[in-house]
């Protein structure tokens, strides 16, 4: 793969137009049941919500995190980002870009801090529905601001995953790897998340026949 310069997520984004969706991701870590992630993507007046619901599980403690990007309708950026435990509290982090004010506020716990928005950013959730948008000529190396720094993007070989085409990306920081579709509608197909207790990988739950659900791996008996 020849070396191309970066592009930044400013450029713009693919044919991808983000519509009403949801879909489920089973996690393994080393190759054994570690919990779900269920997405929902929903177009609303001036944003497009997205809400990600992780609950760990089976060789993982068992944990709930959920989180909610509000996303540009039209460049996927950041709007707002909230995480927390996804059990009716206060989030535990939340992000909020004002352009009216100009101002970028970021609260966790009791503590708030804002800057000046300078800049156009994404967050977790956001960054991942956007590169769905750059499809399979996208560049071969970009960059995306987050409130924690700059993510560079680096594009894989080509692969296919459970039989489908998909366009690979690593990020770092952070050492994840992330597989898109390579055809439309690009969805996500796996992701990758070095963890604590090691690489976490999330896989595309494959859609389940009408009238029938998907079975789901037995759950860990706990011992009391």
């Amino acid at each position: 793969m020849s070396a191309a310069p970066e592009t930044p997520a400013e450029a713009g984004t693919g044919s991808v137009r983000m519509g009403a969706e949801s879909f489920s991701m089973t996690l393994t870590l080393g190759g054994r049941y570690a919990g779900e992630q269920h997405w929902t993507v929903t177009p609303e007046r001036s944003a497009v919500v997205a809400r990600v619901q992780t609950d760990f599980g089976g060789v993982l403690p068992d944990i709930r995190r959920a989180q909610t990007s509000r996303l540009h309708p039209r460049t996927l950026h950041s709007l707002g980002y909230a995480e927390g435990d996804g059990r009716g509290g206060r989030a535990s982090f939340e992000t909020t870009f004002d352009r009216r004010s100009g101002l970028v506020t970021l609260r966790q716990g009791r503590d708030e801090a804002s800057a000046p928005l300078s800049t156009d950013y994404h967050d977790p959730v956001s960054l991942l529905l956007w590169l769905r948008t750059l499809g399979a000529e996208g560049p071969e190396r970009a960059h995306a601001q987050l409130t924690g720094g700059r993510v560079l993007i680096q594009r894989l070989p080509d692969s296919e995953i459970a039989g489908e085409a998909a366009v690979g990306y690593f990020l770092r920081p952070g050492n994840a790897y992330v597989y898109v579709q390579a055809a439309p509608p690009h969805r996500l197909l796996r992701l990758i998340q070095p963890t604590d207790f090691g690489p976490v990988e999330a896989n595309l739950d494959a859609q389940p026949s009408a009238g029938r659900r998907p079975e789901r791996p037995e759950r860990r008996r706990r011992r009391h």
